[in-house]
């Protein structure tokens, strides 16, 4: 990769700020053990939501909230951000920066579990974007569940790992993120790209 394109995808992640309750959810994040997404995931999160009018979102990986108020900073005032973790101390600072960022409790569900276990529950069709940031290895089940959940139009996007573009890794993670992309890319059912944000950024439209 030339000098030039590293320094513009630099400028990139850094074009939009994040709000300093992002930032401080991001902190909290760190020290729980929950790494945050950066400035360049958030901002493709926050500019979907809005450019879907998402208000059904639904996320997969909590944190400490950083992402989840990316997202809420893009929804329609009355859209309603589900969001599912295994971590209930996670979850507890994730409800903290959305009150602190001013979100009514009414705007977020905030579920504690295993997603796999949770997801079966949910409505099909229901919701108009979904947003997996969690265990790699179980991406192909994640996407199981993000198709039937998905109305039509909805939108998916699945943060990814920088290695998969490296031909020589083959552990089990990247091997599972190839395999999960493939399909999503050529089974039809999704119209799909790969966005060179944080560490690839994988987005799909549901036909």
């Amino acid at each position: 990769m030339s000098t030039q394109k590293v320094a513009a995808w630099s400028h990139a992640e850094e074009f939009v700020a994040p709000s300093e309750h992002v930032e401080e959810a991001g902190r909290r994040g760190e020290e729980l053990g929950a790494e945050p997404v950066g400035n360049g995931v958030g901002a493709v999160l926050q500019m979907l939501a809005a450019a879907t009018g998402a208000k059904a979102v639904m996320e997969i990986g909590t944190g400490a909230g950083a992402s989840g108020l990316w997202l809420l900073g893009g929804m329609p005032a009355d859209g309603i951000l589900t969001t599912i973790d295994l971590e209930t101390e996670h979850q507890r600072a994730a409800r903290q920066a959305f009150a602190a960022a001013g979100f009514a409790h009414q705007r977020t569900r905030v579920i504690a579990g295993r997603a796999l276990e949770v997801l079966p529950r949910m409505t099909d069709g229901a919701y108009d974007l979904v947003v997996v940031d969690a265990d790699k290895q179980e991406y192909p089940e994640y996407l199981a569940q993000a198709t039937r959940l998905l109305r039509s139009g909805g939108t998916l996007v699945m943060t990814w790992t920088d290695k998969e573009s490296d031909p020589a890794s083959r552990d089990a993670e990247t091997r599972t993120l190839r395999e999960v992309g493939r399909t999503i890319r050529d089974q039809g059912r999704f119209i799909v790209s790969l966005l060179p944000v944080g560490e690839g950024l994988l987005t799909a439209v549901k036909r």
